[in-house]
């Protein structure tokens, strides 16, 4: 939001230099993002002084250029070569002097230098009205007063509007803050704080009167819950032309270009006191009639931007006994608007629900100065003043007269808040107890009334237009803002407490699960809950009725909360892959989200992604592709990292899979895995196998809690290793292998590895050679050759006896 200083002025007669003022209303919330200098004239004519035409002849070398004598009143004339036609001597003109900077109409900046022009020398430029940005013509030099001093400068001659603009970072809550009248009301509270007493000065509209009531239009609100507040007035006589120059002033400092008087006028109230305004041509309301109603969907109506756009049932619309003119509160239509041809408006100033306004804004991507602010909430009691304001205002611009009584259709009228303040809370949230006398008079000062005062607290009346402050602590909110955070003293000693935290708490696992996946060379991804309802046709698994669908969403994209974690993850892998980042690692923490009949549900999950290579090229490594067993590897470390063993593996039954499997601990599922269906990735531009894992995160939390983790001593003893190099049948599995090892020697056989397998030359048909290493380890002393040799013979026998197995 910008703030012009010099606006501010108008209402509050602050001597401030523009930094200060920032920095108070910085303190206020009103946060201060930036302060820019404004000129009305770029450059401000600086260099720019008034000269006299000594003598004018034609230039030697060229036929269209003058050589003239010019005194700038520095007692040394400058020769100046001039082209206009219109130059001649004795003529008081405006001189730009050399180092002066000149500015072309796109801004660009040009400098006055000392030169030879056909071989005559030029220490200046006389200038025309365009080439000082005074006006638009070209046509010759300006000619100045001749009573004008020699060497004025020109600053001091012309209206030159020098200002400050505060750029104003401010918060949705603030909508009482959104024009130059709200911002005076807080620098005055804040003043106040600082034993300064300025008076709020606010325009009179005292001479408002109805000059006759020929052009009355009527007006019939059908839906007073979507337009609580409507008025109107009609003007007549009325002549469009450019606006005075103080008035594009004050618009152009804070960034709008001005139209034609009247527009400018409803923009000028807009910004000064807060309420949008809509003037329309009065002869183009047929019926004479205004009706503030709903039309049926479907309604063709196109906007002032030549869109034609289809209306929802919701959206409130101004029309007359015919049409439609306008979306109420967002943005007007063709042809209704004033133009130079108009001579009578209908002057509106409405209050319109806010939720209604912002709705429709939304639905057809609008966003205007009016919408900003309804859909904000405005001050509803202000209505019928911007309108007698803004109808002065053209009366004193465009001329005219009021011609019909102010229709002011008001069925309910907004109450004020009323709230209890307690001392002992207020000194509570601020950590401080002010003076009861100090929450007086700030409570004051913010326009809320005391309506009861006792030891305990004071009752409040809140003005409606504050409609973010309703509840005790929204009040000590504004006492603290007005106080000053920075005036609220702090103690030297630090306090700290320690909270007693499960360490199966929801948090620490993920926080370890997190960091384990990151040193496995994964990434977290965040993505939206929000996504695309033709999601749920790729899986028969999930039904349309189990969505939860957004009320008012911001695109059909993001029309409701996802059901599965796949489709989010797939979006990200696709942006990625298309950004030639092919070899992907993520895993997100996130809910679901399902309606079952008339409960909804959320289910955290964690879900892992791996696609392409898992590791970067490198000169020193192969590269492997990220596969089932890689997935299942990761899945599995995730798993006993919680201590959760003996899980049943089952075939999948998730039909985003094409292959998978389910690991479960009982009866509860906690992981599904496996590769996702070509048919998916088509759906999202995928090409490149991915890998997925979907873990309930609730389920695995359950039973991590409930594991107990059992802790032993590192034995003392060294551990051996032997192999053997086994030639079997190719039936024979390793698990056979293993079940016998650990049958034969159960007490000191520790670990049993496979880790090399052959099949081909120089074996007989239907034989493979497994090569075995055998862990032994005794914890209480260090085992000998001799009990050694005695457990890996009795390993050889049983082999050979049980799976006729040969040492090769």
């Amino acid at each position: 939001m910008k703030i012009s200083y010099n606006w501010l002025k108008q209402f509050i007669n602050l001597d401030w230099d523009a930094e200060k003022t920032g920095e108070l209303l910085t303190d206020l919330g009103l946060e201060v993002e930036g302060i820019e200098t404004y000129q009305s004239i770029k450059g401000g004519l600086e260099g720019v002084v008034v000269g006299q035409v000594l003598s004018c002849e034609k230039h030697p070398n060229a036929d269209k250029l003058k050589v003239t004598k010019v005194d700038l009143g520095n007692g040394e004339p400058v020769p100046i070569v001039c082209g206009a036609p219109n130059v001649a001597a004795g003529q008081k003109v405006p001189v730009a002097t050399i180092g002066t900077k000149l500015y072309d109409a796109e801004g660009k900046e040009w400098k006055i230098k000392k030169g030879k022009i056909r071989g005559e020398e030029s220490h200046g430029m006389i200038c025309a009205e365009d080439e000082l940005g005074l006006g638009n013509s070209h046509d010759g030099i300006m000619i100045l007063d001749a009573d004008l001093a020699v060497g004025t400068p020109a600053a001091e001659i012309f209206d030159i509007e020098n200002d400050h603009i505060f750029e104003i970072g401010l918060t949705p809550n603030r909508a009482d803050a959104m024009s130059h009248w709200g911002t005076a009301r807080d620098l005055k509270a804040g003043l106040l704080q600082k034993d300064i007493n300025m008076e709020l000065i606010t325009p009179s509209v005292s001479n408002f009167n109805v000059e006759n009531r020929l052009h009355k239009i009527d007006i019939e609100v059908e839906n007073s819950e979507l337009a609580p507040r409507y008025c109107g007035v009609t003007i007549s006589g009325v002549k469009v032309d450019e606006s005075p120059t103080w008035l594009q002033h004050r618009l152009k400092a804070i960034g709008i270009t001005p139209k034609n008087n009247v527009v400018d006028i409803t923009n000028y109230v807009l910004h000064e006191l807060g309420q949008p305004l809509h003037a329309f041509d009065a002869d183009y309301i047929e019926g004479n009639k205004i009706e503030v109603k709903t039309l049926a969907s479907g309604t063709k109506f196109t906007t002032l931007d030549e869109l034609e756009r289809e209306l929802h049932k919701e959206d409130l619309m101004i029309c007359d006994a015919k049409k439609p003119l306008c979306i109420a509160g967002v943005f007007g239509g063709m042809n209704s608007g004033v133009t130079e041809k108009t001579t009578s408006i209908f002057l509106e100033s409405a209050y319109f629900n806010p939720v209604s306004v912002r709705k429709t804004a939304k639905r057809h991507g609008l966003n205007t100065d009016a919408s900003f602010r309804f859909e904000r909430g405005i001050d509803p009691n202000i209505t019928e003043y911007a309108l007698k304001r803004a109808a002065l205002l053209i009366k004193e611009i465009a001329g005219g007269h009021v011609s019909s009584e102010i229709t002011d259709i008001y069925p309910k009228k907004i109450e004020d808040f009323q709230v209890f303040l307690s001392f002992e809370n207020t000194k509570k949230l601020i950590g401080e107890e002010l003076p009861q006398d100090t929450i007086k008079n700030i409570l004051t000062s913010l326009d809320i009334k005391i309506n009861s005062f006792t030891e305990l607290g004071v009752g409040l009346t809140i003005p409606a237009y504050r409609n973010d402050v309703q509840r005790e602590a929204d009040v000590i909110e504004e006492i603290l803002r007005v106080y000053g955070y920075n005036n609220i003293g702090f103690t030297q000693k630090l306090n700290a407490s320690i909270a007693n935290i499960d360490k199966f708490s929801d948090n620490n696992v993920q926080n370890t699960i997190s960091n384990q996946l990151v040193g496995q060379g994964f990434n977290e991804m965040m993505a939206n809950s929000l996504t695309s309802p033709e999601y749920i046709n790729l899986s028969e698994q999930l039904k349309t009725e189990n969505n939860v669908e957004m009320l008012n969403p911001l695109s059909n994209d993001l029309a409701v909360m996802r059901q599965s974690m796949l489709f989010s993850g797939l979006e990200a892998v696709s942006y990625n892959i298309n950004r030639k980042r092919a070899d992907l690692k993520l895993f997100e923490f996130g809910k679901t989200y399902h309606q079952y009949n008339s409960e909804r549900i959320e289910n955290k999950h964690l879900s892992i992604i791996t696609s392409g290579n898992r590791a970067k090229e490198s000169w020193k490594t192969t590269q492997q592709s990220s596969d089932f067993f890689y997935l299942k590897g990761i899945v599995m470390t995730i798993l006993e990292r919680l201590g959760l063993k003996k899980l049943k593996t089952s075939p999948i039954k998730n039909d985003l899979f094409s292959e998978g499997i389910s690991l479960s601990l009982g009866k509860t599922k906690l992981v599904d895995f496996g590769i996702v269906k070509k048919s998916v990735l088509k759906h999202f531009s995928i090409s490149q196998e991915v890998l997925y894992a979907d873990f309930n995160w609730d389920n695995v939390l359950e039973y991590a809690k409930h594991n107990k983790v059992k802790y032993k001593d590192i034995p003392k003893f060294p551990e051996v290793r032997r192999d053997f190099a086994l030639l079997l049948d190719n039936a024979i599995s390793f698990e056979e292998i293993h079940m016998i090892a650990k049958q034969t020697e159960k007490q000191l056989l520790k670990e049993i590895s496979l880790f090399d397998v052959y099949q081909g030359k120089n074996l007989p048909d239907g034989k493979k050679s497994y090569a075995v290493s055998f862990t032994l380890q005794d914890e209480n002393k260090t085992l000998t050759d001799k009990q050694i040799d005695k457990i890996m013979n009795k390993l050889q026998h049983n082999f050979e006896n049980k799976l006729g197995a040969e040492l090769r």
